[in-house]
C-alpha cells in the first residue's frame, strides 16, 4: 500500500488555493483535504502536546475514508532538548504524549511517528543511547527516525538504527556536505518519504523563514524521479507513506497529486488548486463531487 499525504493541513496561504474561498456550512479543513490525499503527518505534535479530544475529532472527519491514515511527529522536547536522566520520568512524558494520540492508535489508523532530529544531531556515543532510551519509551508504537546529518549513514550507526527497530524516513532536501548521501539504504518495516523541496537559497540563507524555506515546486522530471524512487521502496515494504513537506501555497498538494497520477491513479483536485497549478488539469479530473458538512 502506498499513501501519498502531506505535512500538516492548517496554513493561511492554502486559502484559495487548496481550500475555497467560499466555504460551504461547517467546513473542516481536514476532511476537505483527506477527499485528496491518503494521509496526512500531523505537525502540530511537535510543537505542543496533543489532546485525545482533538484527535478524535480528527477522526471523526475521515470517518468517510477507511484507507486514510495519520502519521505524527514527536515533541521536540524529545528531539531538540536534553532527555531527563530518570528513565521512569521518560517513560511517563512518552506516554502523556502517546496519550494524545491514543484515539488514532486505538482505532489503528496511526501509521508511525516521526522521530526528526536537527542536522546538529550527529552519530555519537551519546547519540546512540538517546535513540536507545526512546526506542524503548515509545516501543508502543512504530517510529520513523529522520536524521540528517551524513555521519549516520556509516554501517555502524545504521546497524544501531535497524537494531533498535526504526524505520529510516528517506528525505529529499538541497544538497550539502553534511547532509545524508543521495541513496541511502532502506531500513525498518515502514518505507518513509519526506519531501522537504530543494529551495538551496532559501535553504540555507539565515534570513530566510519558515515559509521561504519550503517554497519549491517539484518540476514534472523531478516528479517523474520521485515516483520512480516510491515504487522501489514500496516493493521491500507493506506500507509506504510519502510526505510532501514543500507547503508553501499549496505546493505540496499539488506535487503529492502529481505523484499519485505518475503512480497510475487519476486523482481529483480542488477547481481552485488547477487553476493555480495550471499542469494538474493533465494528470488529474475535475472535482465535480459536492462536499456534504452538516
Amino acid at each position: 500500500m502506498i499513501r501519498i499525504g502531506t505535512a500538516g493541513w492548517s496554513y493561511p496561504d492554502w486559502e484559495g488555493i487548496v481550500y475555497p474561498r467560499r466555504k460551504p456550512r461547517g467546513f473542516q479543513a481536514l476532511r476537505w483535504l483527506a477527499r485528496y490525499v491518503d494521509c496526512v503527518e500531523i505537525n502540530a505534535s511537535f510543537y505542543a502536546p496533543l489532546e485525545a479530544e482533538n484527535t478524535r475529532r480528527w477522526l471523526a472527519c475521515v470517518s468517510d475514508q477507511p484507507q486514510f491514515r495519520f502519521t505524527a511527529k514527536l515533541h521536540r522536547s524529545f528531539t531538540h532538548e536534553p532527555l531527563e536522566d530518570s528513565s521512569t520520568v521518560l517513560a511517563t512524558r512518552a506516554e502523556d504524549f502517546l496519550a494524545g494520540l491514543e484515539p488514532l492508535i486505538s482505532a489503528r489508523v496511526l501509521s508511525g511517528v516521526l522521530v526528526q532530529f536537527p542536522l546538529s544531531f550527529a552519530w555519537s556515543s551519546a547519540a546512540r543511547t538517546r535513540l536507545e532510551r526512546l526506542a524503548a519509551s515509545l516501543a508502543r508504537v512504530p517510529l520513523v527516525l529522520e536524521v540528517r546529518h551524513r555521519s549516520w549513514f556509516e554501517r555502524d550507526p545504521l546497524e544501531w538504527i535497524e537494531h533498535l527497530g526504526y524505520s529510516l524516513a528517506r528525505i529529499d532536501l538541497p544538497a550539502s556536505d553534511s547532509h545524508p548521501p543521495a541513496d541511502p539504504p532502506a531500513l525498518g518495516p515502514l518505507a518513509y518519504v519526506r519531501l522537504h523541496g530543494r529551495n538551496s537559497g532559501a535553504w540555507f540563507a539565515r534570513e530566510a523563514g519558515r515559509d521561504q524555506r519550503y517554497d519549491y515546486l517539484y518540476a514534472p522530471d523531478e516528479v517523474d524521479e520521485i515516483v520512480k524512487l516510491v515504487r522501489r521502496l514500496s516493493h521491500g515494504s507493506d506500507e509506504t507513506v510519502v510526505i510532501t513537506n514543500n507547503h508553501f501555497s499549496g505546493k505540496a498538494v499539488a506535487n503529492a497529486l502529481e505523484i499519485m497520477a505518475g503512480l497510475g491513479r487519476r486523482p481529483p483536485a480542488p477547481a481552485e488548486l488547477v487553476t493555480a497549478f495550471p499542469r494538474l488539469a493533465g494528470v488529474t479530473r475535475p472535482d465535480g463531487q459536492q462536499p456534504l458538512f452538516g
